[in-house]
């Protein structure tokens, strides 16, 4: 067996010229800056700021000038017990309003996305408590949960199940009366999402699996979940940054009592910042807020990511 000569070896195919990339238009910035200059302003102008007033002791009220003390205020926060107390509340109420929130949501939203009776009306009905403020919801509970004439507590004494007690003001009661809060106004925007999800599944792939003798379950496990799951991750994580940064519902309904049993960082933070004065301690607890949830997100995100490509 001779070797080929170099006349019989078949030609080499030359590699593709790389396509040039194109230089970008200058003009296409002027259609980004009516969308950027506010971005810059209102978001990142602001958070650059809190961080540089972290390294200060800025307070109300003073004549003398702000310093710079370095990370004084963040070694004063690893030994602030009252701030990590208040880091614990608001995981328990992320985590407490987040779950039951998206499995309620996603029980409603399938069955709004049935061929059912008056259906634009429940779907109407089912986005009111988005539609209120949150300080307007938090009023509205409050005189649900009023001790004397609540009416969780009238609805009790009917029903002969006790005289009512203090649910807001209760050391015991009042963390979950909150969560039960959150989870009713916050329904709306994960049913919507999720929602919106279950409408872009095509039909015809529910037709098929019925057909080949899917029940419900296997239907959803099978078609429904595989193509929810992407809206599920991306709602489930907006709502846990939602919800631990949470301040308006709170304040309306406990400021943070009894006791600061419900008192979230973001409710810690405020105090310090307008009740004590101190803006460089308050921003330092922004930012490791910021880094910490960040953190656990991506912890989060990660894990149901890997998940998924197992699956």
């Amino acid at each position: 067996m001779t070797l080929a000569t170099e006349a019989e070896r078949p030609a080499r195919r030359a590699p593709a010229p790389r396509p040039r990339r194109r230089a970008a238009d200058p003009g296409a910035w002027f259609l980004v800056l009516p969308a950027l200059i506010p971005i810059l302003l209102l978001s990142a102008g602001p958070l650059l700021y809190g961080i540089l007033l972290a390294f200060t002791d800025a307070q109300s009220g003073r004549t003398e000038p702000t310093r710079w003390i370095g990370t004084l205020n963040f070694q004063d926060l690893l030994k602030d017990t009252l701030f990590w107390e208040s880091f614990r509340i608001g995981l328990v109420w992320a985590a407490g309003v987040t779950v039951p929130q998206f499995l309620l949501a996603l029980g409603l939203a399938l069955l709004l996305n049935e061929r059912l009776r008056l259906r634009w009306l429940a779907r109407a009905l089912a986005i009111v408590p988005w539609a209120m403020p949150e300080v307007v919801v938090g009023v509205m509970w409050r005189l649900v949960y009023h001790p004397d004439a609540g009416v969780l507590n009238e609805t009790l004494r009917d029903l002969g199940l006790g005289a009512g007690r203090d649910w807001l003001g209760t050391l015991g009661t009042a963390l979950p009366a909150v969560i039960l809060v959150g989870i009713w106004a916050g329904m709306p925007q994960t049913t919507v999402a999720l929602l919106a999800g279950l409408q872009n599944t095509p039909r015809e792939l529910h037709e098929a699996a019925a057909l080949d003798g899917a029940g419900a379950w296997r239907r959803f496990r099978t078609v429904t979940w595989p193509a929810l799951r992407p809206v599920a991750l991306a709602i489930t994580a907006l709502n846990l940054i939602w919800n631990f940064n949470a301040f308006a519902l709170i304040y309306v309904l406990t400021s943070g009592g009894p006791g600061g049993r419900t008192r979230l960082p973001m409710l810690f933070a405020y105090e310090e910042a307008f009740r004590y004065g101190q803006f460089g301690y308050a921003a330092a607890m922004g930012c490791v807020m910021v880094a910490l949830i960040s953190i656990v997100l991506a912890v989060f995100l990660a894990g149901r990511l890997r998940g998924g490509e197992e699956s």
